[in-house]
């Protein structure tokens, strides 16, 4: 390998000062050229271990250079901009030139971690590439696709078989967890040693936490932990049989990270954390999930959502799941002791608003479904190895400092939300599902310029002495408390979904509204974008995540008041994280049921009646063809309390009992939970 990495490095050398290639190309190889040769630079720096003695300020100058194509400020003129891509260098040349300038981008992280190959492997992308310049003026788009599809199916087997090992294996996906257990913290210039942009958010996150007492750090790491231990509890699985937990979190937060790893030790379970994916082969198109920075260019990450597109056909999506499959095969035991993940989420960042940019790399419908197929068998491929009735996880998010200037009351009222006393809302949520289990559907209405007008079906219960609908939602799995929820019936649940204002996944929704027949998405529109067709399609790719339609895979009341009080108080409810958001009125979850995967496991609420609403009718279709059953994908919409106008249980002989009337809840035995809106 190193005599590889030395051969790419000469050429990149002779390539910033060859005019072998007519311009306009010959200065964007020479400027990715110069790239790589900075990571060159930076190599030696962290080898020798000068990057270590370098000061704060220039840690931050290096920074800077490196992400310099990515920043807001240089943005509009980047190669790394397909739209400026483009304008320079022509239709789909300058599409596909991007994309390539953005897959070898990932080479900051790589160097960081020491992964050479990876390095080696763009560094020979782009070789490849400017050879092709070389024997023609304007090669045809077409053959220089074909090199980045062999480049993405070749290394498909690295890149990809990687991915699962840092995930399962803790003696792999160990850089992060060494960095956080072995590094001064109270130093902040480790985290420009951890491979990602460090921007105000990391920072000021890091140097607000070194502020908090040991204390403070505890209570939040401990209610983070022991949701984890306790979804197993509640869950009835073993947690004694599991020896990996994998962490995801923001970069900024390794002081709470640190103690949540040392509880975890006492419970058996070694971390594993492995960073967002930096290559097409890896990457999501709507999630950053492992360890990721907060500060970086939203815009920059949308625009190549889909370079997946230069790649993606029937022979690719083949030769990815084989990959994954021997991966599995290969490590099935050590993927045996997988556990699931442990997330921290965070909210407050400025509101991103996506421009859609023509120039950017995008699927064709066949490849939108072709992804969809994919996504479906990957996942059924994982629950093999990784059985969702073996596993769980748990959820909690923080706000960063990006939030605004009250950042630190807003972290101190959110330390107070996660942590509720959750036997005093379990009561009150018993008294809820009580009423609720009497009712054949329910009814929810929005009030005002709220259109919503929802019948929802429930399951009907065979021994309401012994089975109940809704779960009774605590601390655990979902942090903070605040919900019950169920599985609701599809056939006969109809009518329309409105919220005026949401953010889903990072992403706006003004006006959102969505239409059900039969439990499942029949219109969908919003106000985001003057066309229609614009609205249509940013609502198809990242909520219907390029699937015709979806059911109603959950319908729950969120109970969380003080959050909403919270929100108010600070008017941050657009800020907060679906998480919390979810607790703070009815909403609704296109997708998946909360149970998929794990439908056969019986699960009871605290008063030891089980749970039987745990599948609908397409979920049941796993017994015969799990192809059909699942979506890989949930998202919780909520409808705040001051939109909402009643929900009404409606039992078999029509009687009528009101949970929710005019945002207030009205259903004796639940009115403290109204204490907190006064």
């Amino acid at each position: 390998m190193e005599e590889r990495y030395n051969l790419a490095i000469d050429r990149m050398k002779a390539i910033i000062e060859e005019k072998t290639v007519a311009e306009p190309y010959r200065e964007y190889f020479q400027h990715v050229a110069r790239f790589i040769l900075k990571l060159d630079e930076l190599k030696q720096n962290v080898e020798s271990g000068k990057q270590k003695e370098m000061s704060e300020e220039e840690l931050q100058e290096e920074m800077k250079d490196l992400y310099a194509d990515e920043l807001e400020a240089n943005y509009e003129k980047s190669y790394a901009n397909p739209a400026y891509a483009v304008l320079v260098l022509g239709g789909e040349l300058g599409s596909f030139l991007s994309a390539v300038y953005t897959e070898i981008r990932g080479g900051i992280s790589y160097v960081q971690e020491q992964r050479m190959e990876y390095v080696v492997i763009g560094a020979e992308l782009l070789i490849e590439i400017y050879n092709k310049f070389e024997e023609e003026k304007q090669p045809q788009p077409e053959s220089l696709k074909e090199i980045f599809y062999w480049y993405a199916s070749d290394y498909c087997d690295v890149f990809a078989a990687d991915r699962i090992k840092d995930q399962i294996d803790p003696e792999r996906g160990c850089f992060i967890v060494n960095m956080i257990m072995n590094e001064d913290l109270s130093d902040l210039r480790y985290l420009y040693r951890m491979g990602e942009y460090v921007g105000v958010n990391e920072r000021e996150t890091a140097a607000y936490l070194n502020s908090l007492s040991q204390e403070k750090i505890d209570k939040m790491a401990d209610t983070f932990s022991e949701g984890y231990r306790i979804g197993f509890v509640n869950t009835g699985k073993d947690l004694s049989k599991k020896s990996v937990v994998n962490i995801y979190y923001a970069m900024g937060f390794e002081r709470i990270v640190k103690k949540a790893i040392e509880n975890f030790a006492k419970m058996g379970l070694k971390p594993s954390i492995f960073r967002t994916s930096h290559s097409v082969i890896t990457r999501g198109r709507n999630s950053q999930i492992g360890f990721f920075n907060i500060s970086g260019n939203k815009q920059y990450v949308y625009d190549h959502r889909d370079d997946i597109g230069l790649v993606m056909d029937k022979q690719y999506v083949e030769r990815k799941l084989e990959v994954m499959r021997t991966t599995y095969e290969q490590n099935k035991e050590i993927a045996a002791g997988y556990a699931g993940p442990a997330v921290i989420d965070i909210f407050g960042e400025k509101t991103f608003v996506p421009q859609a940019k023509p120039e950017a790399v995008k699927l064709s419908e066949k490849q939108e479904e072709l992804l969809v197929a994919m996504n479906g068998r990957a996942g059924r491929l994982t629950n093999e190895y990784l059985p969702g009735d073996e596993r769980s996880f748990t959820i909690i998010s923080w706000p960063v400092p990006e939030i605004g200037e009250q950042y630190h009351e807003i972290f101190d009222e959110t330390i107070k939300i996660n942590t509720l006393d959750y036997k005093l809302y379990q009561k009150v949520q018993q008294t809820m599902i009580d009423a609720l289990d009497k009712g054949e559907y329910v009814k929810v209405t929005g009030s005002g310029e709220n259109q919503t007008d929802l019948k929802v079906m429930l399951h009907p219960l065979a021994d309401p002495a012994k089975e109940t609908i809704f779960e009774n939602c605590v601390a655990d799995v979902n942090i903070p408390v605040g919900e019950v929820f169920t599985s609701p019936v599809l056939e006969g649940t109809e009518g329309t979904l409105f919220v005026s204002k949401v953010f889903l996944h990072g992403l706006p929704y003004y006006n959102l509204k969505i239409s059900f027949k039969e439990g499942k998405i029949t219109e969908y529109t919003c106000t985001n974008f003057d066309s229609e067709e614009e609205n249509k399609k940013y609502i198809f790719d990242n909520i219907l995540h390029n699937h015709q339609t979806l059911p109603i895979g959950e319908f729950a009341i969120g109970t969380n008041t003080t959050a909403y009080a919270v929100a108010k108080k600070y008017d941050i409810a657009d800020k907060y994280t679906i998480l919390i958001a979810e607790k703070t009125g009815p909403h609704f979850a296109v997708g998946d049921t909360c149970y998929s995967w794990a439908e056969d496991v019986k699960v009871y609420n605290p008063d030891g009646k089980e749970i039987i609403a745990r599948d609908n009718s397409i979920s049941i279709l796993r017994k015969e063809d799990p192809s059909k059953a699942y979506f890989q994908c949930h998202t919780d919409i909520t409808i705040p309390y001051d939109e909402l106008g009643s929900i009404v249980v409606v039992a078999k002989d029509g009687t009528e009992t009101e949970i929710i009337r005019d945002g207030r809840f009205v259903l004796p035995g639940t009115e403290i939970l109204n204490e907190p809106l006064n």
